[in-house]
């Protein structure tokens, strides 16, 4: 349930882009999308209609954020401090992140589906990432950061809250197959400014918290290797995502502490992909995420209206683009 982008919506990306360098801007999340670009985009749901969203709480206004490159950090405090304050809970799979625990096989499968395309891996062998240098941004406490490291990868994890780092580094020494993960408490910027590269830059559910998502996306492109693979996963910016991900999970069903997302901050795919293609990676793949309830389990999908993941190649640049 892959979805490639389609050539027209390359087209339109790659016209913008060129508007871009001449001097345009690009539309941040939390505000208008391009409209241009939302038909080719935009899948039916009942669930978006026009009816008003519940009460708690309200869909803020978008405001605009701060533009920049990678030398500006994406470093939110206050999202820093969200999730410290649940640190220890990360290998509880019935804690705050139950959510991620139950989706990873999923998000899985999509990674290990992308790599072994990109990297011409065998996906049946045991460890198809074997002599791949990984980075998973945002780490967390590791969950995972450990089973691509099983798949062979040589994982890097990286987390801005230094509790997550140290669970995930207790963790990951009491199995000898993720005993070699390097975790560090540093930015993806920082990494950037240390020339750091890697094959594939991971980084699932974190652009929706940072503070500068266009700056995060470049420090991602950044620290890619040229033809080097990209993926990120978010929550798009729907009325559906609203009822699901932020009514439901966190005031109804008590998935997520309230509070965990905000509406404003969530990207759409059409944002996304335009973001990416400024940073130099050129988004291939796409998906979306379905929630089965009677069966609590995750699968890939065509529907990208609530969660979903991008997977994207690094550009080579040559002389005449870079001028």
């Amino acid at each position: 349930m892959l979805r490639r982008v389609a050539p027209s919506l390359r087209r339109a990306i790659l016209t913008s882009s060129a508007h871009g360098r001449a001097g345009a801007q690009l539309t941040e999340p939390g505000l208008s999308p391009s409209h241009a670009l939302l038909p080719q985009w935009r899948l039916c749901s009942s669930a978006a209609s026009t009816n008003s969203p519940p009460p708690p709480p309200p869909p803020p206004q978008g405001t605009p954020r701060p533009a920049g490159g990678s030398t500006v950090s994406s470093l939110n405090p206050a999202e820093v401090a969200k999730f410290a304050a649940i640190a220890e809970t990360w290998w509880d799979s019935e804690g705050p992140f139950k959510p991620l625990h139950l989706m990873n096989p999923t998000r899985l499968s999509f990674i290990r589906s992308t790599l072994c395309r990109h990297f011409r891996r065998d996906p049946n062998s045991s460890k198809p990432l074997e002599g791949l240098k990984v980075i998973d941004v945002g780490c967390g406490g590791g969950i995972l950061s450990e089973p691509l490291a099983r798949m062979g990868a040589t994982v890097t994890g990286i987390d801005a809250v230094d509790k997550n780092i140290k669970i995930a580094r207790v963790h990951a020494a009491s199995d000898p197959s993720t005993a070699s993960i390097e975790y560090f408490c540093t930015t993806a910027e920082d990494l950037v400014k240390e020339h750091k590269q890697f094959d594939a830059v991971i980084s699932l559910e974190v652009i929706e918290h940072v503070a500068n998502p266009s700056g995060f996306c470049e420090s991602l492109s950044a620290l890619t290797v040229p033809n080097g693979a990209t993926v990120i996963s978010t929550i798009n910016r729907s009325m559906r995502a609203y009822a699901t991900a932020i009514v439901a999970a966190e005031y109804i069903l008590n998935w997520l502490p309230k509070g965990t997302h905000q509406w404003s901050k969530l990207v759409t795919p059409e944002e996304l992909v335009l973001i990416l293609e400024r940073a130099s990676i050129s988004v291939q793949e796409m998906a979306g995420f379905m929630y089965n309830p009677l069966r609590g389990e995750w699968s890939l999908s065509d529907d990208l209206t609530v969660n979903y993941i991008a997977y994207g190649m690094k550009k080579v640049e040559t002389p005449s683009e870079s001028n």
